[in-house]
């Protein structure tokens, strides 16, 4: 004999079936709790100085292009803008900064219209050199990445310079070199 179940049965059981998963997942993961979002600390009142509009120039002169950098995200992020020429081609980009107290390190993330995959770089600091060092993975032609170090160096309030160095036959090569002038804060 076949018997049917009535829509009452089948409500009854698919809020039977979730109660039962709910209290399953929940049983191994123990109350949930509100997370409360990070403080801002001084390595981001840091990145705030390098707030306001850059004019920037490539080593050699020929490549120029301007950046924008604002704090966001509750004063986490530095987030930056840039536009430009890159090897006589117009260049976009785009990147965020921000100090992983839990990492104690300085994160970044950057996108551009060169690749289609982010690079993702960390570091540290140095306050008596005045240099950021970020290390991470950059994306080349091929799917493939390579190590790669970037280098800011903050010559002044209004001045520094990112240097690109990646790994290349085995050693550390330098990219490209960027001077920016700060035009406005």
């Amino acid at each position: 004999m076949m018997r049917f179940i009535t829509p009452v049965q089948k409500s009854a059981m698919r809020k039977f079936l979730t109660v039962t998963m709910a209290v399953s997942v929940l049983a191994g993961v123990g109350p949930v709790v509100a997370q409360q979002p990070p403080e801002p600390g001084p390595e981001h009142e840091w990145l705030k100085e390098s707030e306001g509009t850059w004019d920037f120039t490539l080593k050699g002169g020929e490549d120029k292009g301007t950046s924008t950098g604002k704090m966001g995200m509750g004063g986490l992020w530095l987030t930056e803008h840039a536009k430009g020429e890159f090897g006589g081609k117009p260049f976009e980009g785009g990147g965020a900064t921000t100090y992983d107290a839990d990492k104690k390190k300085f994160v970044n993330v950057w996108i551009d219209s060169m690749s289609t995959s982010p690079m993702v770089s960390e570091g540290t600091y140095d306050k008596a050199q005045k240099t950021l060092t970020l290390v991470g993975q950059m994306p080349i032609p091929g799917g493939t990445s390579v190590k790669a170090t970037l280098v800011t160096v903050f010559k002044d309030a209004d001045t520094k310079t990112f240097t690109l160095s990646a790994m290349v036959d085995g050693k550390l090569a330098e990219m490209m070199q960027i001077t920016y002038k700060r035009r406005e804060k």
